[in-house]
């Protein structure tokens, strides 16, 4: 397959990067910092074409998009990673407005650049990583969660939006994970990065529509969804 990972130079990103690089992939990997993206493509020089760009500045994402695809043509699998989620108990304005630049206007550019190169394409399977943290206000990262909420309803629009079209849209939600966007004091049910890992990669191989990691989540998802 020929893939693309957005946000992959940590966390979920970088283990998908490692699994899938390691399997007969083309996996193409953008991210912010570049000294990681070089050693990433120095592991695995066969497997791995890197892009360094922020989200954030739009036409800079835009611009790599397309060399991307002069290099590879078409991609059979984008996986969007990147988002940001910082505390902030004191309500600072910039680091609100730049969490939804970044989780909002930046995630919704790359996913529905992703979107349109498969429809033209005729097939190709996109995957949004949201988080459980979109289900419920969050006192101390208000920007954070109103920012998942609206990346768990916009992922179900373009769901919807599929019926013929060769294109397959998956909306992957854990819940805390052991990487370092998990901030914060008295943290409960914080799984490891390797098991959400997997769970995704076969999440992705079955075509699921959605998967919330794991059965604590996905009982907790469960309630408020009925009983709030």
């Amino acid at each position: 397959m020929k893939i693309l990972i957005i946000g992959a130079t940590s966390g979920i990103g970088n283990y998908l990067w490692k699994y899938y690089s390691s399997t007969g992939n083309m996996v193409a990997v953008m991210g912010r910092r570049s000294e990681v993206l070089n050693q990433m493509s120095k592991t695995a020089p066969d497997t791995t074409l890197s892009f360094p760009c922020d989200i954030a500045d739009l036409d800079s994402f835009n611009k790599t998009f397309d060399s991307i695809i002069d290099r590879l043509t078409t991609l059979d699998l984008v996986i969007v990673c990147a988002g940001v989620g910082e505390l902030n108990p004191e309500l600072d304005i910039e680091t609100e407005l730049y969490t939804l630049k970044v989780n909002v206007q930046g995630w919704t550019n790359c996913v529905d650049t992703a979107y349109n190169q498969f429809i033209r394409q005729g097939f190709g399977h996109l995957v949004t990583i949201t988080s459980v943290g979109g289900l419920q206000p969050t006192p101390l990262a208000p920007s954070y969660s109103a920012s998942k909420a609206f990346q768990i309803n916009y992922t179900k629009s373009l769901q919807k939006r599929t019926k013929g079209t060769g294109v397959m849209v998956t909306e992957i939600r854990p819940g805390l994970i052991d990487t370092r966007m998990a901030k914060g004091d008295g943290l409960f049910w914080v799984m490891k990065l390797e098991q959400v890992a997997s769970s995704i990669v076969k999440a992705i191989e079955k075509r699921r529509r959605r998967l919330i990691i794991d059965y604590r989540w996905r009982l907790i998802n469960f309630l408020l969804k009925h009983f709030q």
